[in-house]
């Protein structure tokens, strides 16, 4: 290709991007509209499956089929299954049988009780990707710190064991938090955006946590001040809003993190109806290395729904009752 050819194609490509960061809705300040509801219900495992490892991509035929075999798996008259279980189970079905429904998933849920059917769950969106983690380049968190490792031993430990204490159980069981960022997808995975000139909010469907973002230009909280969803502060990169995070109290996100997290999430609105939400997450703390992931936000029609989570608060009161009595009658002997 001689010069002239390169110049006018890189010309051609930037009018393109020119062109499609112009379609998207602007608000009367010229930012692009982020505001409406968006879901998240992609069906991209978070980490690429080692039957995968090779592969960052999947051909449209296997997608199509992963589609096909997702309906018949999750029609709401099996069991449901959550995070990356949902991808590894179709991909198994895929894979052991070429014909014929494949009449149980595997990963269920909760086998032992059966206390969810995939009514619970909405119809995932499928893409090409193998992984939502796009950095390290094999889709894979990075090794754990020693530090890290521990944090999330003991809270394993005490999710086992008869609570002796609220603060055994995890945050989203006693109605504090899922965390921020909330990756969540499937199951009330949705957020709401509004936006004004000097302020962006987020709130989240899955207990409401609510994010008020200042875009002025203040710095962030002093460091003693710790809190659950972190200290945001947001500033706009041309058509993408950059939130910086930081502030967070330790075990705040993925009940594993440390109090040095910090969190940069990328906003890009790619179209009517699509927004691309990037994440990097750096934690010395917790990972060896920062991490990043990329999830593509579909906007819905559907308004933010009520989350019930006091159901939670009632319950934490029977899990102690019982975690009490199980000690009683270990002390007796066993006897009732």
């Amino acid at each position: 290709m001689n010069l002239r050819c390169f110049f006018l194609a890189g010309g051609l490509a930037a009018l393109g991007s020119l062109a499609h960061t112009q379609n998207v809705p602007r608000l009367p300040d010229g930012h692009p509209d982020l505001q409406g509801v968006w879901a998240n219900n992609t069906a991209t495992p978070m980490e690429r499956p080692k039957e995968l490892a090779d592969r960052t991509s999947l051909t449209d035929a296997e997608v199509a089929a992963m589609k096909k075999k997702a309906a018949e798996l999750y029609n709401g008259g099996g069991d449901a299954a959550f995070g990356d279980t949902i991808f590894q189970s179709v991909w198994a079905a895929v894979k052991g049988s070429s014909s014929g429904p494949h009449k149980k998933a595997a990963n269920e849920f909760d086998g032992g009780t059966g206390d969810y059917s995939s009514e619970w769950i909405v119809a995932r969106e499928w893409d090409n990707r193998t992984s939502l983690i796009t950095d390290p380049p094999d889709g894979k968190f990075p090794p754990m710190t020693p530090e890290g490792l521990e944090r999330r031993k003991a809270s394993a430990v005490a999710m086992s064991r008869p609570a002796t204490g609220p603060e055994d159980r995890g945050l989203q069981e006693r109605c504090i938090t899922f965390g921020s960022p909330q990756l969540v997808a499937g199951y009330q995975s949705y957020r709401q955006i509004m936006q004004s000139n000097n302020a962006v909010v987020i709130m989240t469907e899955m207990i409401h946590d609510a994010r008020v973002i200042p875009l002025d230009g203040r710095p962030h909280v002093p460091s003693t001040i710790q809190q659950w969803l972190g200290d945001s502060r947001g500033h706009w990169e041309g058509d993408t809003l950059v939130v910086d995070s930081t502030n967070y109290k330790p075990r705040s996100f993925m009940s594993a993190s440390s109090e040095k997290l910090h969190v940069i999430e990328r906003f890009t609105r790619t179209g009517p109806d699509s927004l691309k939400y990037e994440i990097t997450v750096d934690d010395p703390g917790t990972w060896t290395k920062p991490w990043s992931l990329m999830l593509p936000l579909k906007r819905s029609p559907n308004p933010i729904y009520e989350y019930a989570c006091h159901e939670g608060n009632s319950g934490l009161a029977g899990i102690l009752a019982g975690a009490r009595a199980e000690e009683r009658a270990a002390g007796s002997g066993g006897s009732k």
